[in-house]
């Protein structure tokens, strides 16, 4: 069903111009320095930007509008300080670091992607479409090249290096028993992503896998890691779901790039373009499935794409103030999201992930299912 779009009044066409208008030639002046001295930016990109950029595009002129017409009520996080400068896309000229034209022109989503926030720098694309949630179409995207202040699980922060698909992007859900597993679908929804942009382009496939709860690994390495966040209001969950994923940088992990470079020598690299609108168009398909048959609809795909069927996994259970060491087998899911797993002793076992030091050999605590 489609997403109702929330948006302020609009400010006057005149007011929106001219600020549209300095915007842009502030912007074009930003990423002109920013070419000239490279290396100097990215050696001091940890630090806050007095002014952060956002360059609206819009997949058809009416969605363009739309998200124009909240330009003006935006906002960003106190922590995060400065000043934030909006224009069009058609106003920010070539100099562009990610080609919205290409990325618009790649995707068939109707209702995920079609209106995109881009700055060149920023701190954290989450903390933007949390803040601004009411405020911007639900189904928005907000996308940047460097960003200085990432989140992850654990409220943990960090700085992504350029290379990187950085973006978030609303939704929203009424089931809250749903909420756990909508990590889940983008997972899947990535994974496949990147499978069918390899085969269109007549690429080597690259087999990056899903590890539970919200990483994605390929050869053993990270490459990407998912964060959904939610808020209720009546009668419906607000979600704003960010995802990072490796495509040109080879640090500090590995990248798809480098991996399509080992499998075939000289290959055409992937493009984030690309990549996202791949991803949307796959999302928008898997969310429905979701949303109208429930996760269990894509279990199967799901656990194809994971690293973890018959894992043996060693977990640790507080006994009487002792930590004792049991193997288990992971089958599969619960139907609450957690690890369902079977023990030597026959019984079943759901596992939670030990806060941040999770991983599948030590780390893990257990709750038995069965009597």
């Amino acid at each position: 069903m489609p997403f109702p779009a929330r948006l302020a009044p609009p400010a006057t066409a005149a007011a929106a111009t001219a600020a549209a208008v300095l915007a842009a030639v502030a912007l074009r002046r930003y990423l002109s320095s920013r070419s000239r001295a490279a290396a100097a930016a990215h050696s001091t990109s940890c630090a806050p930007a007095a002014t952060t950029f956002l360059v609206l595009s819009g997949k058809s002129p009416q969605d363009q509008q739309l998200l124009a017409s909240s330009a003006g009520d935006l906002s960003l996080a106190e922590e995060v300080g400065g000043e934030l400068a909006v224009s069009l896309a058609l106003d920010a000229g070539g100099d562009a670091g990610f080609d919205a034209a290409a990325y618009m022109g790649a995707l068939r989503a109707g209702r995920f992607g079609r209106w995109m926030l881009w700055s060149p720098r920023m701190a954290s694309t989450h903390d933007l479409v949390t803040q601004n949630f009411a405020k911007l179409p639900v189904g928005v995207v907000c996308v940047t090249d460097v960003q200085f202040k990432g989140r992850g699980r654990s409220k943990n922060v960090w700085e992504s290096p350029p290379g990187c698909l950085m973006f978030s992007f609303t939704s929203q859900m009424n089931d809250a028993r749903k909420l756990p597993l909508m990590q889940y679908v983008v997972c899947l929804a990535m994974t496949e992503a990147i499978k069918d942009l390899c085969c269109a382009k007549g690429l080597p496939e690259l087999d990056v896998r899903i590890k539970w709860p919200n990483d994605l690994y390929l050869k053993g390495l990270k490459v990407g890691g998912i964060l959904c966040t939610s808020s209720y209001e009546p009668k419906v969950y607000n979600i704003c779901t960010g995802i990072g994923l490796n495509v040109g940088n080879e640090k500090p992990t590995t990248c798809l790039n480098a991996a399509l470079q080992e499998l075939k020598a000289n290959s055409p690299r992937l493009k984030r373009e690309d990549i996202l609108a791949s991803f949307f168009n796959k999302f928008e398909v898997l969310f429905d499935i979701f949303s109208n048959q429930g996760f269990q609809a894509l279990e199967e795909q799901y656990y194809n794409s994971w690293l973890h069927s018959g894992q043996r996994v060693v977990v640790q259970d507080a006994n009487e103030g002792q930590s004792v060491n049991s193997v288990v087998t992971v089958k599969g899911l619960t139907p609450s999201g957690y690890l369902y797993a079977v023990g030597e002793d026959g019984k079943s076992y759901e596992l939670h992930p030990d806060g941040n030091s999770f991983d599948f050999f030590t780390g893990l605590v257990r709750r038995k299912m069965d009597a």
